[in-house]
């Protein structure tokens, strides 16, 4: 299944945002979920079972200046095997204007045995746009090993690399699990926040298996692995 979605959000001119286009395909569907602040929040529905193994999925997002986006998921997406093994994809583009805001923050993906999933993003911000982006992976179903999961990101800031990291798990992948990678744990994420009007920090260990470190631009990124999703949120949540 092929299948993109769409959204552009622009600033109304009063203090909120507007969604000038707001368009998905199955089973990409997405709702505009108003919260009563000057942000726009869409949720993302997934109408089907998935990403499914030859799942070819893409996410297209644009914010203007000073226009302020959420982004959220109503439930977990599970990666799952397709019928002849090949790999499934979702890719999510993004690009943020200078004085706009995008916070991604959707639910865990779930790479469930067998599966071959490639998770791919990227993201754009002009001078002075600010970002708060979230992933989550679970190793695999509750009493199952994960299938095989690439999950990449970058990130630029105006102009320059900010951000570039790779995450591969999975049976394909000698030593994911050991202690150089996830060292045992079941669940892992980040969560990036770039924002030029914070103050610089150091790095901050959250816990013992998570820490905050400040990136070479305004932005902080915290790292976690923990042995399951809900210990992994709590170091995430903001």
């Amino acid at each position: 299944m092929r299948a993109l979605a769409r959204i552009v959000a622009e600033a109304d001119g009063r203090g909120g945002t507007r969604l000038a286009r707001l368009r998905g395909e199955p089973p990409l569907q997405l709702r505009h979920t108003p919260d009563g602040s000057g942000a726009a929040t869409v949720h993302l529905i997934g109408s089907a079972a998935g990403p499914l193994g030859g799942d070819d999925l893409r996410i297209e997002i644009e914010v203007g200046a000073g226009a302020v986006l959420c982004v959220r998921t109503v439930a977990a997406s599970i990666a799952l095997p397709g019928r002849d093994g090949s790999r499934s994809r979702v890719s999510v583009t993004a690009a943020v204007a200078g004085g706009g805001e995008l916070r991604w923050l959707p639910e865990q993906l779930v790479a469930a045995a067998g599966c071959h999933h490639l998770a791919l993003s990227t993201v754009e911000l002009a001078e002075g746009a600010r970002l708060l982006w979230r992933e989550e992976l679970i190793c695999g179903r509750h009493g199952e090993q994960p299938g095989d999961a690439v999950i990449s990101t970058s990130v630029n800031y105006g102009g320059a690399p900010l951000l570039r990291q790779s995450l591969t798990v999975g049976p394909a992948t000698p030593g994911w699990d050991g202690p150089a990678v996830l060292g045992g744990s079941r669940a892992t994420g980040s969560l990036l926040h770039v924002d030029p009007a914070a103050a610089p920090g150091g790095p901050e260990v959250l816990g013992p298996t998570a820490v905050r470190l400040p990136l070479s631009g305004p932005a902080t990124l915290v790292s976690a692995t923990a042995d399951d999703a809900h210990r992994l949120r709590g170091f995430l949540e903001r």
